[in-house]
């Protein structure tokens, strides 16, 4: 199914809504390449490498900490992003991300940012039939411990395995938002889930947000420490090994950046699917050209 003439007319009104949301807060948009010498080593996400060199970016996540530790405070981009592999109802190889940052902030600041933005969205485009939660969402939160309890009968802390984690995340626990329906923020990862997540004790201080069962958005309190950061990324350099996946160059500067940051959070929110979700359609296809 591909997309209409008023689908794209209300996907420009969604993307100017988001602009003028974080032009009214003072951030600054930026634009950063979008080929990448050296990607985010991440077991399960594999950029597109370019016949000239490097490769397409998954997300702008390590340039944009970059633009922090050069002494920007707020930030955001839009922009395309890239994935081998991905292709599906909620997936395609090539879709847009916004991804917003904020110095000396945590995921807790970047949730309140969220529920903001989808006020301002839902107050400008009145007509998105799924959405219907006032001025103030007040989204549910639930806790990835209490949901892996619940709904996967497992305590993930206790006995971690990565394959039972993933395999019931999508049998399990999204089906079960999708039955809860309307928005959830789930809460708190184990540290082995961690990303580039800054832990707090035993938890990962990271969220994801969904909408009827539908992934729209991941955030951390970023890591800023050089020491660890360099840790994780030689371990999913390992895992990424295993799996008979390339390898990817290290992106030193990125790395020798993170104590010029001091403290930071940001979220990436794929704009396909929150395109999807407002306008109750079933496909990425259906919501780009």
């Amino acid at each position: 199914m591909r997309a209409t003439v008023e689908t794209l007319k209300a996907r420009a009104k969604i993307v100017s809504s988001i602009r003028a949301f974080f032009d009214s807060l003072g951030f600054t948009e930026v634009e950063t390449d979008v080929r990448i010498a050296s990607p985010a080593p991440e077991a399960n996400i594999d950029c597109p490498p370019v016949a000239t060199g490097g490769f397409l970016r998954a997300s702008p996540e390590l340039q944009m900490k970059k633009l922090l530790a050069l002494g920007f405070e707020t930030i955001y981009q839009i922009g395309p992003c890239f994935r081998d592999g991905e292709k599906g109802a909620r997936h395609n190889p090539e879709f847009t991300m916004i991804e917003w940052y904020r110095k000396n902030a945590t995921y807790l600041d970047i949730l309140d940012d969220f529920e903001q933005l989808w006020t301002r969205l839902t107050g400008d485009c009145p007509q998105f039939g799924r959405v219907q939660n006032g001025d103030c969402p007040q989204f549910k939160r639930i806790a990835v411990r209490e949901a892996y309890r619940d709904w996967a009968f497992w305590d993930p802390w206790l006995d971690w395995n990565q394959d039972r984690f993933d395999y019931d995340m999508a049998v399990k626990i999204e089906p079960a938002l999708k039955a809860i329906g309307g928005g959830v923020f789930l809460m708190d990862y184990p540290p082995q889930a961690a990303s580039l997540a800054k832990l707090r004790g035993d938890v990962a201080e990271r969220w994801e947000f969904y909408y009827d069962g539908i992934e729209l958005a991941n955030a951390f309190t970023e890591l800023c420490d050089e020491a660890e950061q360099r840790r994780r990324f030689a371990s999913e350099r390992e895992k990424r090994k295993s799996l008979g996946e390339s390898d990817y160059p290290v992106d030193e500067e990125f790395l020798a950046s993170l104590p010029q940051i001091g403290s930071a959070a940001g979220v990436a929110l794929g704009v396909d699917r929150l395109v999807m979700v407002l306008l109750s359609l079933s496909s990425i296809s259906s919501v780009r050209n």
